[in-house]
């Protein structure tokens, strides 16, 4: 490389670092970003230019757009009497009302599902008696066995009349072919891609993706939750393990644990808007007819209240992350956590370790063995630091743990497509239920102590408590890029 082509790539490093320091982002991030574009040539900065541009939030979607779907629509025709906010929780749901326009609702039922054999069978059950319309908002809809016959089911409704529109994120679907998505909108499916990704727009694009899993059926019944549309949410997955204390896996096929609830009543409001924000983003359409808002009738919860709230790139907090530290910091006796990527940002760790400090039952329950190699060395010293600060960590064992929930204090829970990660908690659009009432709380940590059982705890590992210098070393540069992952 001649002295020239040296100078003139020296100088473009210059100038991206600058960029990246102008930018004015968190610390950590800023930092991780100058020593990849630094010492990482030419591709450093190739990767800046496509996972690491801010896209400005205001190209994205526009407040007048997101007002005449949240305040023509749904406030013209919800109407809720006696609707009784738990006092405790009031300084959440203001909260997300007031970051999110998330309203809170009354519910009439929440059913939970904690594998594919439970979900899928109810999806299709809820497809097939479909009359008016179905919408679904889903990362991953694979073209494999499940992903026909899902797709069958929604021709079917299709052809009588029933409309359908699915949203994809194009990220996630990049290895499903055109076809199978033909194939529907042949039929009279409207499928339209979440930030299609295409040259030159690859930079600005590729970064924000919809990890949203949310689905609603004539404005009765939703589901939510962390389960794309794949076959491996019902056969399992080949996943990794850890060898000794060295970079060394292997691997072996595990059952997928995942969790979605079943969603019915009023609630179903807020989880319509989600998607018909979606909708208007990807097609500008804006659909606000009163179709989709029907009168839920049928006994209501006067105790359980139900925000569906969502996160993004768009917005200028990240509403979901605060909620997470909200509940954290106001625990008073436990808080449990599963999630299958533990990259906390600083917010959420210091959150965390306050309130272990402060006698607080904290619990973590997260995979054995990973389907991201690198996710999973990066998370190690995070693992270990939590542990350290006295927080139960646990292992996964019965398979690979997919689920994203939280429970605190039996009175408030969340359960979607959040990670308790950096991408999640900023660069990705997510949707979460958050329930406050005693007995879906309940139910969800039934469902982390049947997993917790199913479990290694961390400190019971000297190889993973106490690794020696080249691990310790080695997990320590892959931490340094976490803020990028």
């Amino acid at each position: 490389m001649s002295i020239g082509l040296v100078i003139l790539y020296q100088v473009i490093a210059v100038l991206t670092i600058i960029h990246v320091v102008m930018d004015n982002r968190q610390p950590a991030k800023t930092m991780a970003w100058a020593l990849v574009i630094w010492f990482v040539p030419v591709i450093g900065v190739v990767l800046y230019l496509f996972f690491g541009i801010n896209t400005r939030k205001e190209r994205l979607v526009s407040q007048r757009s997101l007002d005449q779907l949240s305040k023509r629509s749904m406030l013209q025709f919800v109407e809720q009497q006696n609707l009784q906010l738990p006092e405790i929780h009031k300084p959440i749901i203001d909260l997300f009302i007031n970051e999110n326009f998330s309203l809170p609702f009354r519910l009439s039922s929440v059913e939970v599902y904690t594998d594919g054999y439970q979900f899928f069978p109810a999806l299709l059950r809820e497809i097939a008696g479909a009359r008016n319309h179905i919408h679904i908002d889903m990362y991953i809809f694979e073209d494999d066995a499940l992903g026909y016959l899902v797709s069958d089911a929604l021709i079917a409704r299709a052809r009588q009349g029933v409309e359908v529109r699915v949203i994809i994120d194009d990220v996630g679907c990049w290895n499903v072919s055109h076809r199978f998505f033909e194939r529907m909108r042949e039929e009279g499916i409207e499928v339209v891609p979440f930030l299609p990704v295409r040259f030159p727009s690859f930079a600005s694009k590729v970064n924000y993706r919809n990890h949203r899993k949310l689905i609603v059926i004539d404005g009765r019944v939703g589901f939510i939750g962390g389960m794309n549309i794949a076959l491996r949410y019902v056969k399992g997955i080949t996943i990794r393990h850890g060898r000794k204390s060295t970079a060394q896996s292997d691997t072996s096929r595990m059952p997928w644990r995942d969790t979605m609830l079943r969603i019915t009543g009023p609630g179903i409001y807020s989880l319509q808007r989600a998607f018909l924000i979606d909708w208007y983003f990807v097609d500008r359409t804006l659909l606000s007819d009163r179709k989709y808002y029907p009168g839920n009738t049928g006994s209501y919860s006067t105790f359980t209240t139900f925000q569906t709230v969502t996160s993004g790139p768009v917005t200028p907090y990240p509403e979901i992350m605060q909620g997470y530290v909200r509940i954290i910091l106001g625990a008073r006796r436990y808080v449990y956590i599963e999630t299958p990527y533990f990259l906390p940002t600083e917010a959420v760790l210091f959150a965390l370790k306050t309130a272990a400090t402060a006698g607080i039952d904290v619990r973590l329950l997260v995979p054995g063995g990973s389907d991201a190699w690198f996710a999973d060395w990066a998370s190690r010293s995070y693992l270990r630091e939590a542990a350290q600060a006295g927080i139960r960590v646990s292992l996964y064992t019965g398979g690979f743990l997919h689920s994203k929930l939280l429970v605190c204090d039996d009175s408030i829970c969340t359960c979607g497509s959040t990670n308790v990660d950096f991408r999640s908690f900023e660069n990705n659009f997510e949707a979460n239920a958050f329930i406050y009432g005693e007995d879906v709380a309940l139910s969800l940590k039934q469902v982390f102590l049947t997993d917790e059982s199913q479990s290694t705890l961390l400190s019971d590992l000297p190889s993973r408590m106490h690794p020696r210098f080249l691990v310790r070393l080695w997990e320590s540069v892959i931490r340094m890029l976490s803020p990028l992952m």
